[in-house]
């Protein structure tokens, strides 16, 4: 498989004591995205996928710096992607730091590094053998605002490394 983009935005609920201090807590929310197109040596043999609805849960810690706060997070991550043909989920482990900055009032955004690790990866009607790049690096932008000790994120995600995998029996793709 082959990950050109991956556009994700995050809707994050996140619950902690103090949250405007500093302090742990739990998320949890949805992301909406694809997984880009699907290649096998270098050529596209599906592509073109319909973003579709997936799911994270997690947990996080904010560490104030000043005017500016460093948020680590560690994230159980659901993707989903329908092609034509088949439907990809990709599971994965996901862990982006941080950097934030408090706007106005409630309102924050940040920015940072995600690192990301591929538990599983299933494609409707098709094998895939092992993918060769189970760690993957991408970058979160987003802005949040807090109320209370909810907080609510939208987050736009940008893969930017690739991974592949080996596809066997193929012809079960209406012809591919």
């Amino acid at each position: 498989m082959k990950k050109v983009f991956i556009a994700i935005m995050f809707l994050t609920a996140a619950m902690v004591q103090a949250q405007e201090d500093g302090g742990f807590g739990i998320k949890a929310g949805l992301n909406y995205g694809s997984n880009g197109d699907l290649s096998q040596n270098g050529q596209t043999i599906i592509d073109n996928p319909d973003e579709n609805f997936g799911y994270h849960f997690g947990v996080f810690g904010k560490f104030d710096l000043g005017p500016i706060y460093l948020r680590p997070e560690l994230s159980y991550t659901v993707l989903n992607s329908d092609y034509d043909s088949s439907a990809l989920e990709v599971k994965k482990l996901d862990a982006p730091i941080l950097v934030g900055f408090q706007v106005i009032g409630p309102l924050h955004v940040f920015a940072g590094p995600s690192f990301q690790y591929i538990l599983d990866t299933e494609l409707e009607d098709v094998d895939l053998q092992d993918v060769q790049e189970e760690f993957s690096i991408g970058l979160q932008i987003g802005v949040g605002v807090n109320i209370g000790n909810l907080g609510i994120d939208v987050r736009y995600e940008r893969g930017l490394s690739e991974n592949e995998a080996e596809f066997s029996n193929l012809g079960q793709l209406g012809g591919l």
